[in-house]
């Protein structure tokens, strides 16, 4: 196994904190990897603490704060190594997380982008809302994970230990080869953030690269550590990139039809929302159509010319969720 051939990158605004909290694990178990703190302009003292205390670890600072996609795509046309590593700074890794990824790598050269295992730091016995143990997409592009349906997070009994294919990789913690994230040009900067990784992964797929979730390496995720899930500016992000997602990446014959079926569900969320008396949220969503129907005519020419048209597993998981019950991955 060749030393040095990934690449940790952690973007950092203002995470002094939590780069004091997490990145001594990371240092600790990436005897592997070369380690970079990627800043987004931070007004802390991120970067003099970093030089300070983890001379070792690679610094890139970015000109301005451009969210996680604008962030990435200007850090790491700095980075060399053939593999990278997106790694939140709200992350503890484990012993060991790095070999069972490059060992998938080295043995499958279609596999272009790989997920740990994701678990919770706050209860460590269970998945974590971001990526779980790997993301799919419905018909109508709503996320959801093995180990993770909405709110609904499943106990780990092992019933994900696994090497298998899925569609979505979470971008808590995203491995890419380095030629497949140029030759995709990259992560979406017009989403800012929030489901750019899932966008990534589509494009990926829609050239017949495959994303994988590899159950060996484990990590602990925190979540919500830079826009928690209460934010309605987080509800904004994630209604308007979805949005956004299918218009880029729908196949033809699909692509209205899907899209209007989504407003329309969209609408009953807004709706749900004001009768929650949760007025934020419901303006969140109002603000996210508005911004899509702006953004939709570029979002066209983003258009690839290759459109996949079996994207998803399951028609609706609205559908199996909320009116059939099926809460967990298992019973879909």
């Amino acid at each position: 196994m060749n030393l040095n051939k990934i690449a940790v990158v952690i973007l950092n605004w203002n995470g002094k904190k939590l780069l004091e909290q997490f990145l001594p694990s990371v240092i600790a178990f990436s005897k592997e990897a070369t380690i970079y703190v990627a800043d987004n302009a931070s007004t802390d003292d991120s970067i003099a603490y970093v030089e300070a205390n983890f001379p070792a670890v690679q610094l890139i600072q970015n000109a301005e704060n451009g969210g996680y996609a604008k962030g990435y795509n200007d850090a790491l046309p700095q980075v060399e190594e053939e593999i990278f590593c997106l790694l939140n700074s709200d992350i503890e890794v484990t012993e060991n997380w790095l070999a069972p990824i490059l060992s998938e790598f080295e043995l499958h050269p279609e596999t272009a982008i790989i997920q740990p295992k994701i678990l919770d730091f706050k209860q460590k016995t269970h998945f974590e809302y971001a990526g779980a143990a790997g993301g799919f997409i419905d018909k109508y592009g709503y996320p959801y994970c093995r180990g993770r349906i909405f709110h609904t997070l499943e106990e780990d009994t092992q019933q994900y230990n696994d090497t298998t294919e899925i569609f979505w990789a979470s971008g808590a913690c995203f491995f890419i080869r380095k030629n497949v994230f140029e030759e995709l040009n990259g992560l979406d900067e017009d989403f800012f953030a929030h489901q750019e990784e899932i966008d990534l992964c589509w494009r990926a797929f829609n050239l017949n690269y495959k994303t994988k979730y590899v159950a060996e390496s484990v990590v602990f995720h925190v979540g919500g550590a830079t826009l928690k899930s209460t934010n309605p500016q987080k509800t904004y992000l994630n209604f308007r990139n979805s949005l956004c997602m299918l218009a880029k990446n729908l196949p033809k014959g699909k692509l209205f039809p899907i899209i209007f079926s989504r407003l329309t569900l969209d609408g009953i969320a807004a709706l749900q929302f004001l009768v929650k008396l949760q007025f934020k949220h419901f303006l969140a969503v109002i603000k996210a159509h508005f911004h899509f129907y702006a953004r939709l005519p570029k979002m066209l020419k983003k258009r690839q010319k290759i459109q996949q048209k079996q994207y998803f597993q399951h028609n609706s998981i609205i559908f199996s969720y909320f009116v059939k019950g099926r809460k967990i991955y298992s019973e879909l």
